[in-house]
């Protein structure tokens, strides 16, 4: 068996599909793999938050056109980038197992917490749902802008002096073998983390029967009903990377729980609330805690939102 892999070029995401080519030579010892590295508009543009130029949907857009056009046969994305809205004709076939959802804060000295930063301290992030957040758990920080892959952001942190930390998600650090820099895994009833974070999703064309098949073995099914859920829920709110919404799922003994965050932009409002459910029924779950929380206000907070952007 041969297949081509699509790819975006950072380091981070060629990590990722290093990862899953190791696993598919582990279950398939004779499959050739052609690694495609592909260049997305949201990689060229670093001088605009994504909020401002599209969303996530830009970090895809080329590799999604690529396996439309039969030029590859799969793309690996890190599930947080993947829009809840994608082509018919494509799917997401596995999700993998998920590291570490949570957001992390990095700072100049390596050790202070969200609690022990200055008055007035400078925090670097483009994501409105870690702003929105932060503001709300300290008003006083200053949210500076910072996009690039994670050593662009680390390089702006030690030469900026604008700049007294940043925050991060947990996984990519991990696949990235940069956990020592952490100063703070950030609780996640401070930060909620993106939805989907630190999974991977393989996506292929819908038709390809023979190829889901064979890419089932790269499954995590909890990973995978835990993040349809955290899904069902963002896309119910009409969310993405423009808004500041949070969601995480997680099966605990009680069955699916699922938490949800709207936050207004600097934090004077927050909507937090946790459900638990059915693991089988993941999509209800999603839909019952938007509605809970769009009965709270949650599309007033987004449009106001949308209408500031």
């Amino acid at each position: 068996m041969k297949l081509r892999v699509g790819t975006r070029k950072s380091e981070l995401a060629l990590n990722q599909t290093y990862w899953v080519v190791e696993k598919l030579k582990k279950y398939y010892p004779d499959i050739e793999i052609e690694i495609h590295k592909l260049t997305t508009k949201g990689d060229e543009i670093l001088d605009k938050t994504l909020s401002k130029i599209g969303g996530k949907a830009l970090f895809l857009k080329e590799i999604q056109n690529a396996l439309l056009a039969g030029d590859i046969d799969l793309a690996v994305h890190s599930m947080k980038d993947i829009p809840t809205e994608t082509p018919s004709e494509l799917e997401i076939c596995a999700v993998t197992k998920r590291l570490d959802p949570r957001d992390v804060l990095i700072t100049k000295d390596n050790n202070s917490t969200l609690d022990e930063l200055q008055l007035g301290s400078f925090v670097g992030t483009s994501s409105l749902r870690r702003a929105s957040q932060l503001k709300a758990y300290r008003k006083d920080l200053q949210i500076t802008p910072v996009r690039g892959n994670i050593n662009t952001r680390l390089e702006k942190l030690q030469n900026s002096d604008k700049l007294d930390g940043i925050v991060l998600a947990k996984a990519g650090l991990m696949r990235a073998d940069l956990t020592d820099l952490i100063a703070q895994e950030i609780p996640e009833d401070v930060i909620v983390p993106c939805v989907g974070q630190g999974a991977l999703g393989i996506e292929i064309k819908a038709d390809n029967d023979k190829l889901r098949e064979k890419l089932s073995v790269l499954n995590d099914e909890n990973s995978r009903t835990a993040i349809y859920s955290e899904r069902t829920f963002l896309n119910q709110l009409g969310g993405s990377c423009h808004v500041p919404v949070g969601g995480l799922g997680r099966l605990t003994e009680k069955g699916l729980e699922l938490t949800g965050v709207v936050a207004e932009l600097e934090g004077s409002k927050v909507l937090k609330e946790t459900l638990i459910g059915s693991k089988d029924y993941p999509v209800d779950l999603g839909q019952e805690l938007a509605y809970k929380l769009i009965s709270q206000g949650a599309k007033e907070i987004l449009d106001s939102v949308k209408n500031k952007g």
